[in-house]
């Protein structure tokens, strides 16, 4: 069984998000999205389960994004590869899943886990997108997943009910961070990430034309503006009026 995780290099998101004068994201000094850590963690237990399963990291993205790559190696899996090309900078989600479900079509998966969304971005698109690229069957934000009998189920947590969906292989799954603590990279799987294959492929190498990606997404980012200083709040003293100033505190800003 071929399994292939879908992971993203993104942005420290507890440091002040930077921009290009492009404005595109500064993803200098980035890592791999600690979501996808719930999709390699998942991928990893699907390969406990059954004997012989061998898991691919994929990703696309500029040459740093190889540091995600090693990281989803050190937690485990057998090889990665790497979509990189100056073409690809400025892509959005369709113009990201074009790209990646070229490159699984060419991995010929049984199986892609993909995080439920990445901590930039995070439209939750992509899994969807690569599902209608490959022709697969989709189950999303997954809670639990199993797989046996050329099937994958999943459980899904929803708003006052529990969802259990089932699709044949080959299939595209979605999980959520609710569905169990990844590994930490041990030292002995730091080291050995160092020694599994890694390759790096290109647009050409897949077949898809530059003019299809980055400066042709389909969305553009015109300004940006930094999020405003917070401001000091408004204190009601309740010397007996209290729940009159409250309430027309509320009213002129039409919360009531």
């Amino acid at each position: 069984m071929k399994i292939v995780v879908c992971v993203k290099y993104v942005p420290d998101m507890a440091s002040q998000p930077r921009f290009t004068p492009g404005h595109r994201v500064d993803r200098a000094g980035g890592q791999l999205s600690e979501l996808d850590e719930y999709a390699v963690e998942q991928a990893l237990r699907v390969v406990e389960s059954v004997p012989g399963a061998h898991v691919t990291h994929l990703t696309a993205g500029p040459p740093a994004a190889a540091e995600a790559l090693r990281k989803a190696l050190a937690m485990g899996g057998d090889a990665a590869v790497h979509v990189s090309d100056e073409a690809i900078a400025g892509s959005d989600g369709p113009a990201t899943a074009l790209v990646l479900a070229a490159a699984l079509r060419r991995l010929a998966p049984d199986l892609v886990v993909c995080a439920m969304a990445s901590t930039d971005g995070g439209t939750s698109l992509v899994p969807a997108m690569l599902a209608e690229h490959l022709d697969m069957p989709q189950l999303t934000f997954a809670g639990e997943v199993s797989v046996a009998d050329g099937a994958v189920r999943i459980r899904r947590d929803a708003a006052g009910e529990i969802r259990r969906m089932e699709g044949a292989l080959p299939a595209v799954v979605s999980v959520t961070d609710r569905i169990g603590d990844p590994r930490y990279p041990s030292f002995k799987g730091i080291m050995a990430a160092k020694k599994k294959s890694l390759e790096t492929w290109t647009l050409a190498d897949l077949g898809v034309p530059a003019d299809q990606v980055g400066a042709a997404a389909r969305t553009v980012v015109e300004d940006i503006t930094a999020r405003p200083a917070r401001t000091a709040g408004t204190i009601v003293k309740d010397e007996g009026e209290g729940g009159r100033s409250l309430a027309g505190f509320l009213s002129t800003r039409k919360f009531i």
